[in-house]
C-alpha cells in the first residue's frame, strides 16, 4: 500500500481499482488530497473555496457504497470543480466580485452526475473572471501560478483546475472551454484536458460566457482518466435544449492502443513564424512517433484559420454582452446602494466586474449595436461557417488533425496583462475548434529548455471523441514522453 502522503499522486483508474480492492479508503484518499491542498495551495492559489467538511462527508458515504459493492468508477475519487459550475450550498463566484457571495440552490447537471456516482468534490477552483482570459490572472481572488514554475501562469481560463491536477491536489477536475480554456491550461501545466464536441455534455447550471461556444470538459493525469470522466459527464439532458441525445459510448473501451492505418492531418497554418521552436520540434517528434506506430501523416490546409481570432472576439463578446446583462444588482449577486435602478445597475457593474469583463462587454455591445450588427456580428457568423467548412473538407482526407496547443509554453505572470491583443493570440491554435464545435484533446508532448510542459492538440470530426481519445492514449502508452512531476 502506498503511504497516505502519496495517494493523491494516483491516477483515477489506479485509485478506483485499489479502492475496490480495499487497499485504502476513500476517506484516506480524500484526506491526502486535502493535506496536499493545505501544503501547496498557498503558493498556487488553485482553489477559491475548499470544501473540507463536505468532502469528508462525501468520502465516508463513498466508503459505505464501496463496501456494499457495485459502486461506480468515480466513487470515492476526489475532484476539483471550476468555480463556474452551480453547486448547491457551495458558493459559485466565477472569480468575480459580483458573485463573491452567491450560493446556488441547485447543482449543475454534470455536478449532479458526479454526486450520483459518489465522487468527492474537494473544492471550487480558480479561473479568469467569467472565464474571460488565457492566464487566470483576471481573477478577483488573485492569479493561479504554474506548479512547474511559480513565476509563470497556469493558463486560462481554467487555470486553477489544471494547476490543481498537475500539483496532485486532486485526481481530476472540471473546466470549461470557450476558446481554449481547457486545452491551453492543460498544455501549460502538463496534464490532459479535453473539450468535447459542442452539445456532447450538458451546460445546464454552468454560468454562461458565450453560449454557442462554451463546452464542459475534464482535466486528468492520463488520457484513460479523461475517458472515464467524459463517460460520466456526457449524455442527453432535458434541461439543456442544446444537448445532444446521442447515446454515450464507453470511451475507456475505445482505448485499444492501436493507431495502425490512422490518417493524421497536419495543417500548415498551425506551424507559424514566430512560434517557439521547441514547441514545433516537440509536436513534429510526436508525429514521427505516430508514423513509427503505423499511422500516416499528411499536410493539410485550413485556409480561414487566420480569421479565427477576429471572428471569435466578435461572436464571443457579443454573446457575453447578452449573457452578463443579468448581473444588474437586482436578482442576485452584489447589490450597491443607489437612488434608482439605473444608478443601481451602473454602480453594481462598475464595482462588481473586472477590467477584462468590462472590455468584452463593451466590445460585444458595440458589435450588436444598431448600424454595426451586419458589419460585425453577421459577418463574423459567416466567417465561422467558412472555418467549419475548412475542417469538414480536411476530414474528408484524414481521420484526426494534430497541432500544437499554443505557440509558446507558459509565459511569465504579468507579461501580457498590459497588451490584451497579445494575450488573445495565446489561443490562436484552439479558437477555431470552438468556432467549428469540434472535439479537441490536449496532452503533454515534451518540455522546453526551462522544463516547462509543451502541449499537443488532437482534433476530430464531431462526436469522434472515441477516436481522439484512442489517438492520444496510443501515444501515451508508447512511452514517447516521460512526464515530469512539479517540484513543489
Amino acid at each position: 500500500m502506498a503511504p497516505s502522503s502519496e495517494l493523491n499522486r494516483l491516477t483515477i483508474s489506479d485509485a478506483a481499482d485499489r479502492l475496490r480492492r480495499r487497499e485504502f479508503s476513500a476517506l484516506e484518499l480524500t484526506r491526502a488530497c486535502l493535506e496536499r491542498i493545505g501544503a501547496v495551495d498557498p503558493k498556487l492559489n488553485a482553489f477559491i473555496t475548499v470544501t473540507e467538511e463536505e468532502a469528508i462527508a462525501q468520502a465516508e458515504a463513498a466508503d459505505r457504497a464501496l463496501k456494499a459493492g457495485g459502486a461506480a468508477t468515480l466513487c470515492g475519487i476526489p475532484l476539483g470543480i471550476k468555480d463556474i459550475y452551480c453547486t448547491a450550498g457551495v458558493r459559485t463566484t466565477c472569480a468575480s466580485k459580483i458573485l463573491e457571495n452567491f450560493v446556488p440552490p441547485f447543482d449543475a447537471t454534470v455536478i449532479a452526475k458526479l454526486r450520483r456516482e459518489g465522487a468527492v468534490l474537494v473544492g471550487k477552483t480558480n479561473m479568469d473572471e467569467f472565464a474571460m482570459g488565457s492566464s487566470t490572472e483576471n481573477s478577483a481572488f488573485g492569479p493561479t501560478t504554474n506548479p512547474h514554475d511559480l513565476t509563470r501562469v497556469a493558463g486560462g481560463s481554467s487555470g486553477g483546475s489544471a494547476a490543481a491536477v498537475a500539483a496532485d491536489e486532486c485526481l481530476g477536475a472540471l473546466g470549461t472551454d470557450t476558446g481554449g480554456s481547457i486545452r491551453e491550461p492543460a498544455a501549460f501545466c502538463g496534464v490532459v484536458g479535453i473539450k468535447p464536441t459542442y452539445s456532447r455534455v450538458s451546460r445546464y447550471g454552468v454560468v454562461a460566457y458565450a453560449s454557442s461556444l462554451d463546452q464542459v470538459g475534464p482535466f486528468s493525469k492520463s488520457v484513460r482518466d479523461a475517458a472515464i470522466l467524459l463517460r460520466t459527464l456526457a449524455g442527453a439532458d432535458p434541461q439543456d435544449s442544446t444537448c445532444s441525445a446521442r447515446p454515450v459510448p464507453d470511451y475507456e473501451r475505445a482505448l485499444t492502443g492501436d493507431v495502425r492505418g490512422l490518417s493524421i492531418g497536419v495543417p500548415k497554418e498551425f506551424f507559424v513564424e514566430g512560434m517557439q521552436p521547441e514547441v514545433e520540434k516537440a509536436v513534429r517528434a510526436m508525429l514521427m512517433q505516430y508514423e513509427s506506430m503505423g499511422a500516416t501523416t499528411m499536410e493539410i490546409s485550413l485556409p480561414h484559420s487566420s480569421y479565427a481570432i477576429a471572428c471569435y472576439y466578435i461572436v464571443a463578446t457579443a454573446e457575453a454582452s447578452a449573457n452578463l446583462a443579468r448581473y444588474d444588482g437586482v436578482r442576485y449577486g452584489l447589490r450597491e446602494r443607489a437612488e434608482d435602478n439605473i444608478e443601481l445597475n451602473e454602480k453594481t457593474r462598475e464595482r462588481g466586474f473586472g477590467a477584462e469583463v468590462k472590455r468584452r462587454i463593451m466590445l460585444g455591445t458595440f458589435a450588436l449595436s444598431a448600424g454595426y450588427y451586419d458589419a460585425y456580428y453577421l459577418k463574423a457568423m459567416k466567417v465561422r461557417t467558412l472555418i467549419r467548412r475548412d475542417f469538414e473538407r480536411a476530414f474528408e482526407n484524414c481521420d484526426v488533425i494534430v497541432t500544437p496547443v499554443a505557440p509558446t509554453t507558459a509565459f511569465r505572470l504579468g507579461e501580457k496583462m498590459s497588451d490584451p491583443l497579445t494575450m488573445y493570440l495565446s489561443d490562436i491554435f484552439t479558437i477555431s475548434v470552438n468556432l467549428a464545435g469540434l472535439p479537441g484533446l490536449s496532452m503533454p508532448c515534451g518540455y522546453d529548455a526551462n522544463d516547462l510542459p509543451i502541449g499537443m492538440q488532437i482534433i476530430g470530426p464531431p462526436f469522434s471523441e472515441e477516436m481522439v481519445l484512442r489517438t492520444g492514449d496510443a501515444l501515451e502508452r508508447s512511452g514517447a514522453v516521460t512526464l515530469r512531476r512539479p517540484a513543489l
